[in-house]
């Protein structure tokens, strides 16, 4: 016969004295089946933004911007640098008209029996759908915007890395040349690059670099000379207090190269700086492509930008002001929502912001 009494505590003995203890009720036991589902880092951060009704709401603006701008290319027929023809020839009276406005040839072309696709944002004054020009135009900054942002992450996240990790000399001359390029003027370097790159600069005609221009390429490169700079010190600060932890010097212990501690411990530990750093940058891109491109330093002609457009809707404001309306409401609208997402993205994946 099983004996279940609870055995007696010895007067000397150091084990615990097992009447002092009541076993688990069934409840308490069915408690401890209910085990939480496993995370990710990832996965905790996702769930936590997705509980912000504002970065919500800019997510689901920014997908139905993409959506649009990979879309309307698609169903509208009009290209950004066609001007508008009926039956083959030129249609000089499409000047300058306004939102869903059709020309005197088109409303006859219409009343023939044939279908005219409207002009949703109305022509600008070379006779172009300027629906479409928009479209091209936030594709091309939002392309600007992300290819930036990437540049900016990878230099920044190489050169702090090393900086923060190896310390002594290395991080002396790597700060003090950081602290160089801040005090570098951005316009001027920009308006330096870009006149000395179209001397300099030249592509085969049709390719890529070609239609993308010298003006954009020249962003490109200051994007990737100047703006790496904010990167590299908040991953260079996250490292500096990182690599003091046991893990990194049991890596080191068991042998481990600088490369494989930094890729595999230190930058995972990094993520949400590196999340947060990314989204904030991309906006920020957009922006500074928007406003070269209006003063004439961004885009080449024909291909459309949304500052290119503003700046050449700011000729005719007071007789067309609905040309500046549409792609400075798209600049607003782009830049906003990836603000409030941004912001989304620092309150759920970083730690110290966690309630």
């Amino acid at each position: 016969m099983e004996n279940n009494s609870v055995p007696k505590k010895r007067p000397f003995s150091l084990q615990l004295d097992l009447s002092k203890f009541e076993p688990a009720t069934e409840e308490e036991k069915r408690q401890q089946d209910v085990m939480s589902k496993s995370t990710t880092f990832f996965r905790d951060g996702m769930r936590r933004l997705l509980k912000n009704p504002l970065a919500v709401a800019s997510l689901i603006v920014l997908l139905l911007v993409i959506a649009t701008i990979v879309i309307a290319p698609m169903i509208v027929p009009y290209g950004y640098e066609e001007i508008l023809s009926v039956n083959g020839r030129r249609d000089k009276g499409a000047k300058n008209l306004t939102p869903f406005e059709y020309s005197t040839a088109e409303k006859k072309y219409i009343a023939q029996g044939n279908s005219r696709f409207p002009h949703i944002f109305g022509t600008d004054e070379q006779c172009r759908d300027y629906f479409i020009r928009v479209v091209y135009g936030a594709r091309v900054s939002l392309f600007v915007g992300f290819f930036a942002s990437i540049i900016v992450l990878i230099i920044g996240m190489l050169i702090g890395s090393i900086s923060g990790y190896v310390g002594g000399r290395v991080d002396l001359i790597i700060m003090r040349i950081v602290d160089i390029i801040y005090s570098l003027p951005d316009m001027l370097m920009v308006i330096l690059l870009s006149v000395v790159l179209k001397e300099v600069l030249t592509f085969k005609t049709g390719s890529v670099l070609a239609s993308l221009g010298t003006n954009m390429i020249s962003m490109f490169i200051v994007f990737g000379a100047l703006y790496w700079v904010g990167m590299c010190r908040l991953i260079r600060g996250q490292i500096l207090s990182i690599r003091e932890n046991d893990y990194v010097l049991a890596a080191k212990s068991i042998g481990a190269g600088s490369a494989r501690i930094i890729r595999k411990h230190i930058l995972p530990n990094c993520l949400s700086v590196i999340i947060i750093s990314t989204a904030l940058q991309i906006p920020s891109a957009i922006f500074t492509e928007s406003y070269l491109s209006f003063i004439g330093l961004g885009v080449s002609a024909p291909m459309p930008s949304l500052g290119s457009l503003a700046n050449a809707a700011r000729q005719g404001l007071q007789s067309y002001p609905y040309k500046l309306i549409f792609p400075a409401a798209a600049i607003c609208l782009i830049v906003l929502s990836l603000n409030l997402l941004g912001d989304g993205m620092r309150d759920a994946f970083d730690p110290k912001l966690r309630r």
